[in-house]
């Protein structure tokens, strides 16, 4: 807690944490396993803390006039999630009946089948309880286009009928800004900053396609700008070893061009 007043300084509106639930056991991906297998969707990972230090770390952000919004992963669970014994309707299966993960490369978690009404009550639950009982301010959706956008459309008044929340989907799809989301990855500017580095294309490419979002996207509608995050920075290099030395100056670009900054943590310093 003791940064949270240098990030305020900085300018920063928004903090988002990447999931802070307990972490699956079984299928588990090496020896700390991923974030993004969530055992248990109302508890918070005994490693990072308990669920009053979470409180307190929200109040204080509070304080400071930031904001909080948490990492959801809606599209799968880890296999030793309790619904796999109390609702394996939930579940998505293959022809003999098992389990099946969403992607074959993702062998630590299982798909959930959003067929089942079920879950959609379920989930609701969920998302509402860290809401309601911690005060967040919303959620950033992990994969989000790969859960049904008629849910995250139901969704988004039974948040806003407990407070005013700010929902952040990992992609890119214009539609899910119609009735759910408030910002969207910018994936294409990152991807395209990349072919501009490597001389595969030049400045005005980058031109171009802002003004085709400014034309594709709803007026009120954030994309979310970067020139590194945590799923970049894991696998396909730093934004220093992808930009090079031009890495400062797409830093400013991000910055000045219209959307909403990330700011992945560390990379203030320089440290990613």
């Amino acid at each position: 807690m003791q940064h949270l007043p240098r990030l305020k300084e900085l300018g920063v509106g928004i903090l988002w944490f990447m999931p802070i639930h307990p972490i699956g056991e079984l299928n588990r991906k090496g020896t700390l396993g991923s974030y993004y297998s969530v055992k248990d969707y109302f508890d918070v990972d005994p490693n990072l803390g308990t669920k009053d230090d979470f409180r307190q770390l929200v109040s204080e952000i509070h304080k400071l006039g930031m904001y909080v919004i948490i990492d959801w992963v809606a599209n799968h669970t880890s296999w030793d999630n309790g619904w796999t014994v109390s609702n394996p309707d939930f579940y998505k299966r293959d022809s003999l009946g098992n389990f099946v993960p969403p992607v074959p490369d993702w062998s630590d978690v299982i798909a959930l089948d959003y067929n089942n009404k079920g879950l959609w009550q379920e989930m609701n639950r969920a998302l509402e309880y860290w809401v309601r009982d911690f005060d967040i301010d919303g959620y950033r959706c992990d994969v989000a286009g790969m859960v049904p956008t008629p849910y995250w459309n139901q969704l988004r008044p039974k948040l806003e009928a407990i407070k005013p929340v700010f929902m952040l989907a990992e992609w890119e799809d214009p539609a899910l800004h119609t009735d759910a989301f408030d910002m969207t990855y910018s994936w294409n500017l990152h991807h395209l900053m990349v072919e501009v580095i490597k001389g595969k294309a030049n400045s005005i490419a980058i031109t171009n396609l802002i003004e085709k979002e400014l034309k594709d996207y709803p007026k009120n509608a954030f994309r979310m700008r970067f020139t590194t995050n945590h799923d970049e920075n894991s696998w396909n290099g730093t934004e220093f070893e992808k930009f090079g030395d031009g890495a400062k100056s797409l830093a400013v670009l991000c910055t000045t061009l219209p959307g909403m900054l990330l700011i992945y943590s560390g990379q203030e310093a320089g440290n990613t």
